[in-house]
């Protein structure tokens, strides 16, 4: 009986993955951490940081745009949490999503909407790449906004993930010390998964 049951747990494990949309690893997944001071506190303190990290990147950078772009970044996908009931940790809310209990929260969803919210600003001094981890892998893809100064190469640029932590709290790096994921163009992924459709029909 013991076997029986693991295996029916591991099928529904297997299940469950399939449906995620795009998940973390589970053995680099964060969790946030209390803290002694206020929530708001912790919000401030990480636009700071994010706005000088964009600040930085290049003096080309408007440092007004950089505070903006990194008030948006911390507090717009806190709203969008609580309007899609994003109480779970990513994982289960994607699955909960693609169940079609909850209306929105996977990855791509987090990225559409803050680059649409980004460019309703018109930014003039930075420039917005989307980006695909894991298309060339056994993961699940997963999908992210990028900055960079204008004209610069997506690598040159900060990741903004708001779905990685859970709740829509944001989570930055820069491409190149993101300690997850190897971001690729979504450009390039599509034209990739575009040459091995026509391949597959034409028997290639």
């Amino acid at each position: 009986m013991r076997g029986v049951y693991l295996a029916a747990v591991a099928a529904f494990g297997m299940a469950t993955f399939g449906l995620a949309g795009c998940m973390a690893p589970q053995a680099h997944q964060t969790v946030p951490q209390t803290m002694a001071f206020s929530q708001v506190d912790a919000e401030e303190i990480k636009i700071e940081d994010l706005s000088a990290l964009i600040a930085g990147l290049n003096p080309s950078i408007s440092a007004q745009e950089a505070a903006e772009i990194a008030r948006i970044a911390v507090e717009d996908p806190l709203d969008w949490a609580r309007e899609w009931d994003v109480v779970e940790s990513p994982y289960f809310h994607n699955v909960s999503v693609n169940q079609g209990r909850k209306p929105r929260g996977l990855c791509k969803d987090w990225a559409d909407d803050l680059e649409a919210r980004m460019k309703r600003e018109g930014f003039e001094t930075v420039e917005w790449h989307r980006a695909i981890a894991n298309h060339d892998s056994i993961l699940i893809e997963h999908s992210t906004l990028i900055v960079s100064a204008k004209g610069a190469d997506m690598t040159d640029g900060i990741v903004l993930d708001p779905w990685r932590i859970g709740q829509g709290q944001l989570f930055f790096s820069t491409v190149k010390k993101d300690p997850k994921y190897r971001w690729v163009e979504r450009s390039e992924v599509f034209a990739f998964k575009r040459q091995r459709r026509e391949a597959r029909r034409s028997g290639g």
